[in-house]
């Protein structure tokens, strides 16, 4: 008696464990008296699974906007290298990690005239992708009866990625002597699968902030639009996705340009995109068994898969309010504002819709006109949004990545900021589903000869034909050819017969 292997696999994403960890970043500046505001963002640029560990390096991008011995208000650059790691024995070589790194912090812990020394606290994040191979029989042996069903398996297909430069123009406020600050941040808001390509759409959303010929300082947003098609084997309409996408600022170029018509600001920003392709297949497994000649061991084991489900763009307003500290100088006029970022604290389920809770920073530069100086304040704004997400089961796991724009701070009597912005979260929800299969069947001992002719078994109301062939340990046909009155399920209980050849 024989078993053969019919293996097959599923895909199983679980969530990384969230931590912490510093980069210490050195920024060259010239002739530098006071920072103003700080512009981070943080980006893996290399990954390798190992066998209980995710090892990645990345690097942070730092612009400080300072102000300068000769009173100009200048911006340095620099990117900060940073390595870290997720340990696990649920992580094997193989697998596939989707890592995200987010500057939770940024603090100075020294100045000069020529650097500015900050240490900056990363959060890390992340997902495993497990491509399991989930073990299951097949039998090819006359003596052994059994019954097939099919389920539903999903796995990976594959994953690809590609760079797209996103192109757009800003049409400042009057001539630009200095590009201060650019900043910009993308979001996923489609995710569509065809043939052999994953389609992938969302807005990139730049801020430039600048000075004019007259010193006067100026900001604008400017939002592009992008749909891009990111080619992948064995991608399907019907496949399951998802997308991601980042940007590294240090690759991003602004430039100002003058012509007849007029000054142009041009940006040119580097978006990078990831998809994975998932697919939903039908097994056919064996559901129960039996043998007609031998006892049979059989081992069921269950197994969790992981369904890519519902994707969604959550969209909402944030406001707040800061008070000034006493020793801090009184505001006069607001100049600008830069800095800006947003970290999301939680995301959960509740009553059918998603919540997001977050903290939006942003640094506030003003003029004092008492003793003609430039300050600066940092913002922290906690806000919590929330919007319909309907979905049947509310056990999943919520990944969100968010972005902040449009923001608008006055002031009011020297001391009252108040800050509003719009915040744009991409929700991607997935969870797992639970089946299981028979892994293993051992042959054990024979059954004893019968040694007679016939048999009377006796079947209780609701057997199926299956139930009680496998308590006799007979074939069903040959139960059911010699019962051939018997209507299965049964309605009452009924005995039936069994004829034996009886062997010398």
């Amino acid at each position: 008696m024989a078993f053969e292997s019919n293996n097959f696999s599923i895909v199983k994403k679980e969530k990384l464990n969230r931590g912490e960890f510093s980069v210490d970043c050195a920024v060259s500046v010239e002739g530098a008296t006071k920072l103003l505001a700080l512009s981070t963002d943080a980006n893996v640029n290399t990954c390798e699974v190992l066998n209980g560990v995710i090892n990645f390096a990345g690097c942070v991008d730092v612009s400080v906007v300072y102000l300068s011995e000769n009173g100009e208000t200048l911006c340095a650059k620099s990117c900060c290298p940073f390595t870290s790691k997720f340990e696990g024995d649920n992580i094997s070589t193989g697998d596939k990690a989707i890592i995200s790194v987010k500057v939770i912090d940024c603090e100075v812990s020294s100045t000069s005239a020529d650097s500015f020394r900050l240490v900056c606290q990363v959060e890390q994040s992340g997902q495993i992708i497990h491509s399991q191979e989930i073990q299951s029989i097949k039998t090819d042996d006359q003596d052994v009866c059994f019954k097939s069903e099919e389920i539903q398996v999903i796995r990976l297909i594959g994953e690809a990625s590609e760079t797209v430069n996103i192109s757009s123009e800003l049409s400042p406020r009057g001539n630009v002597k200095t590009i201060l600050l650019g900043e910009s941040q993308v979001i996923v808001k489609n995710v569509e699968s065809g043939v052999n390509f994953v389609s992938v759409s969302g807005d990139v959303v730049t801020r430039v902030l600048y000075v004019t010929d007259e010193g006067k300082f100026e900001s604008g947003y400017v939002t592009e639009s992008f749909k891009e098609e990111v080619e992948l084997e064995g991608a399907s309409r019907e496949s399951l996705v998802e997308g991601y996408a980042s940007i590294k600022r240090d690759n991003i170029s602004i430039e100002a340009v003058e012509s007849e018509k007029g000054a142009v600001i041009n940006l040119n920003v580097p978006v990078t995109i990831e998809v994975k392709a998932y697919e939903e297949a039908s097994v056919q497994v064996i559901k129960d068994l039996y043998s007609t000649q031998n006892e049979i061991k059989v081992t069921t084991s269950s197994f969790d898969m992981t369904r890519v489900c519902k994707s969604e763009v959550v969209e909402g307003k944030i406001d707040g309010s800061l008070t000034l500290e006493e020793e801090k100088p009184r505001i006069d006029k607001i100049l600008f504002v830069g800095g800006n970022s947003v970290t999301v604290t939680s995301s959960y389920l509740s009553n059918g819709e998603v919540v997001i809770e977050g903290i939006a920073r942003t640094f506030v530069i003003y003029l004092n006109d008492e003793d003609n100086s430039l300050n600066s304040v940092q913002l922290d704004i906690p806000f919590s949004l929330s919007d319909k997400f309907n979905v049947a089961n509310t056990e999943g796991t919520l990944t969100v990545d968010a972005i902040i724009c449009d923001v608008d701070v006055i002031a009011k009597k020297g001391r009252e900021i108040f800050y509003d912005a719009k915040v744009k979260a991409t929700v991607n929800y997935c969870h797992d589903v639970l089946s299981s299969v028979i892994t293993e069947a051992e042959t054990m001992e024979s059954f004893p000869e019968k040694d007679y002719a016939m048999e009377l078994v006796y079947g209780q109301a609701g057997k199926e034909l299956w139930d009680i062939a496998k308590e006799a340990r007979v074939k069903e046909d040959i139960l059911l050819a010699q019962n051939p009155d018997v209507v299965f399920p049964l309605a009452e209980d009924t005995g039936l017969v069994l004829y034996y050849q009886k062997t010398k």
